[in-house]
């Protein structure tokens, strides 16, 4: 039989695997890998280390260069020391006694080094500017990119981040590839991104959806079901979030979901609210969820409403204190006093989602553009700063524009009602329009009424007309459609006596 197996490659897995033999001069006397199915193996497990190798080589080279180059060593120490503790930390949190930790870290030199390259990375320009990151900044940095590979590495990131840049071997890898046929083992490995997400997402999957020897699900999910969340409904977490079929009961879902229940979030809301953010399982109560809404607690949360407000946007307690300073930073610029701070943290928390330079600041210029006060607007309706300017208001504004209001009028209106432009123009705007006017109002009441358009047109709008104008009396458009249904007929009621 005829050897299959490319030779070329040899002589470069030689130095590894036989270094006490010494062949002749232009002989490799490498044994065959297809008469040697372990040989095989080693070269091909060789081969996946150095792919690994290269990989976070050539992420690292241009940065390391980098660092040499404009960095003082003293602010090296100093930053290798940052990298340190933040990884202690971030092993910790992962549950991690300080022992272990810190054996950890004493054998990590060069993934630390690794961190502090990705450091330079990021904030590149400005250390070429001279400046100095603080210790948040270096956190805020690091804390994300040890998130990922936390996702990706599962159980064995320990083992990632002690022996790096050689990659993690799963326990039993080493003799899969020992026991697989031939054909398999001479096929090279399918690292491409989208097969590893693939396989990551399968791994997990399968973890969430395997029954132990007397029929019982992993523990973490079956608590989670006691708690009425469907299976279902786990594995659409996973799939989007497969590090969460790797927590551990006892350490992160059940100490997080009972201080939620504790907070007084209805057992029925844990469902959704982990399916909205399943990392909040992930995170440390003492060194960071609580911490955090004390933090947002004094920006002016109102801590009697802490069930309600996690249930609308979880991920608020996810971000940085410097994401959450920033956006109330802001805030307090456009002019809004504590009280409406606190008011709009409490009410709409997902503001802390919109960027400040790519949303907020740039939709506050254009309603100003426009003659609103922001002070004023940002109260009544902030979550019209997350939408497009593009794409959502210029052409509500250009829909009232070309039906003869002015600008002064459009600004008037969207004081008056902030959510005027969050509504669409095709299912809302235009149909209430053109029934509008079919009605004996002239067009200045929607400036003095535009929340005529936040009322159902077939439920409220319709129906209270047609009582109106079968009555033979006539009120203002805010009476017909503000008014209880009480008050209304008591409103019908005066008019068709004055009337008399």
């Amino acid at each position: 039989m005829n050897c299959l197996c490319n030779r070329s490659t040899i002589p470069f897995f030689y130095a590894f695997l036989a270094p006490k033999i010494t062949p002749a001069p232009h002989v490799y006397a490498v044994p065959c890998p297809c008469r040697h199915p372990r040989l095989h193996s080693r070269i091909q497990l060789s081969f996946y280390r150095l792919s690994c190798q290269a990989k976070f080589a050539a992420e690292s080279a241009d940065d390391v260069s980098f660092s040499l180059r404009v960095v003082p060593p003293n602010l090296l120490a100093a930053e290798k020391e940052e990298a340190k503790a933040v990884l202690t930390l971030f092993l910790k949190k992962q549950g991690l006694s300080n022992a272990v930790a810190a054996r950890t870290i004493n054998k990590s030199e060069p993934f630390i080094n690794h961190l502090v390259s990705k450091l330079h990375s990021i904030h590149k320009s400005r250390y070429l500017v001279g400046r100095e990151l603080t210790t948040l900044e270096i956190r805020d940095a690091l804390i994300p990119y040890l998130e990922s590979l936390h996702e990706e590495y599962g159980e064995v990131l320990v083992n990632m981040v002690e022996n790096f840049p050689n990659p993690p071997i799963e326990e039993g890898q080493y003799k899969k590839l020992q026991d697989a046929p031939a054909e398999e083992r001479s096929a090279p490995p399918d690292s491409t991104p989208d097969s590893t997400l693939i396989s990551k997402k399968q791994r997990a999957l399968a973890r969430v959806t395997k029954f132990d020897p007397v029929g019982k699900l992993p523990p973490h999910i079956d608590y989670l079901t006691e708690l009425g969340m469907e299976l279902e409904m786990i594995k659409e977490v996973t799939r989007k979030f497969p590090a969460f079929a790797y927590y551990s009961l006892e350490r992160k879902v059940k100490p997080v979901i009972e201080f939620l229940l504790d907070l007084g979030v209805p057992k029925s809301d844990i469902p959704t609210i982990l399916c909205k953010r399943p990392q909040l399982c992930g995170i440390s109560l003492s060194d960071n969820l609580i911490p955090t809404m004390r933090f947002l607690e004094n920006l002016g949360v109102d801590k009697r409403q802490w069930a309600k407000v996690i249930y609308r946007f979880p991920a608020l307690l996810t971000y940085s204190r410097q994401k959450l300073k920033a956006t109330v930073d802001f805030l307090y610029e456009m002019g809004l006093s504590p009280e409406d701070v606190g008011k709009i943290l409490t009410r709409c928390p997902h503001i802390i989602s919109y960027s400040v330079e790519d949303n907020l600041r740039p939709t506050a210029e254009y309603f100003r553009s426009l003659g609103v006060d922001i002070a004023i607007l940002l109260p009544r309706s902030p979550q019209t700063f997350g939408l497009s300017i593009e794409a959502n208001l210029k052409p509500v504004t250009e829909f009232f524009r070309e039906r003869g209001y002015s600008i002064k009028d459009v600004a008037t209106m969207i004081s008056r009602y902030g959510a005027l432009y969050t509504f669409s123009l095709v299912d809302n705007l235009i149909p209430k329009w053109e029934f509008f006017l079919t009605m004996d109002y002239p067009k200045s009441e929607l400036i003095k009424f535009p929340q005529y358009f936040g009322y159902s047109l077939e439920d409220r709008i319709k129906p209270r007309y047609e009582i109106v104008k079968n009555s033979g009396v006539r009120l203002l458009l805010n009476q017909m459609l503000s008014l209880s249904e009480r008050e209304f007929n008591k409103a019908l009621e005066r008019k068709l006596k004055k009337n008399s």
